[in-house]
């Protein structure tokens, strides 16, 4: 069913259009959204209440819209209102959530899937000091004084070892290396990156 075609049998209230717009992007959605929130559960709260809200408000799509986009955006209105509700959730940085956008948006799920695979092969074939150096950083959030001090080598080398595994990520994945991040280590790839 191509954008035209859903939007018209949406405003029709057709159940297997709403369906078919389920289906194809609910778990895109949540990932982005998860990469958002870093909370699976809120994550799938903010898919249903976008597509619950393009529901009632189906009468008013219009037919030239992309679909596609328009979800994307919705999740991130909704995590921003979300946000303002829940005072616990920490505020992102613009830059990680444009890398997010660009990553989800430009991937369908299979190709997402597959980009996150890599990242975690390329990581794996780290070497040993830098992979693990790189794994307390992004995996459990530390900074780069305290993995300096929890490995016992200098400050210097935690940044030459998180140099060298961004340097061999971005060769592997490119431009949408951030955003893949993020989507594997959520918030904690805020630090220096």
């Amino acid at each position: 069913m191509n954008n035209i075609e859903l939007i018209h049998n949406l405003k029709k209230g057709n159940s297997k259009a709403y369906s078919f717009l389920v289906d194809t992007y609910h778990n895109m959605l949540c990932s982005y959204a998860y990469g958002l929130t870093n909370d699976r559960d809120l994550a799938k709260d903010i898919v249903q209440n976008v597509f619950i809200s393009i529901w009632r408000t189906r009468l008013k799509l219009k037919d030239d819209f992309a679909v596609k986009s328009y979800l994307y955006r919705s999740v991130y209105n909704e995590f921003l209102n979300q946000n303002r509700n829940l005072k616990s959730v920490v505020p992102l940085d613009k830059k990680y959530i444009d890398a997010l956008s660009f990553v989800v948006e430009e991937e369908d799920e299979k190709s997402l899937e597959k980009l996150m695979i890599l990242v975690k092969r390329e990581i794996e074939n780290l070497p040993t000091k830098c992979k693990r150096t790189f794994l307390l950083s992004k995996q459990e959030g530390l900074s780069n004084i305290e993995i300096a001090e929890y490995l016992n080598i200098s400050v210097k080398s935690v940044e030459a070892h998180m140099t060298k595994a961004f340097v061999k990520l971005r060769e592997a994945v490119g431009s949408k290396m951030e955003g893949v991040l993020f989507l594997l280590f959520g918030l904690n790839i805020q630090a220096k990156a």
